[in-house]
């Protein structure tokens, strides 16, 4: 399976992005799956999880009441929209199953100017 990470950019704080992520192969649909994030000189966080339906979302603390996510089984492919960024939230993002299991895939870079 591979997992490819698109939409990240530079945007100002308060503004918004949607990440997309793309899943080769056929079990995208029988896998709980998340977003995760590495800042510099910071370990990789989980920042939000789905089920495998898509009826149950988690999120981490830091990013709850701004970052929606979502997912598309017969497109293979889960969404994270951003609102309301902070220069905090500056990092790589990446998807995977969770707990991940996939080989990682590039990421997509995030910037949020203050």
């Amino acid at each position: 399976v591979q997992l490819v990470e698109s939409g990240g950019g530079l945007v100002q704080a308060g503004g918004s992005l949607r990440l997309s992520c793309q899943a080769s192969g056929n079990t995208f649909s029988i896998n709980a799956m998340g977003w995760y994030r590495q800042a510099p000189g910071k370990q990789r966080e989980l920042v939000a999880r789905i089920t495998t339906g898509g009826g149950s979302t988690n999120y981490a603390d830091s990013v709850k009441g701004r970052f929606t996510i979502s997912r598309d089984n017969a497109q293979n492919t889960m969404y994270l929209q951003m609102n309301s960024l902070k220069p905090e939230d500056t990092a790589v993002y990446y998807c995977n199953t969770n707990p991940p299991t996939y080989h990682w895939g590039q990421g997509t870079q995030v910037t949020v100017s203050s």
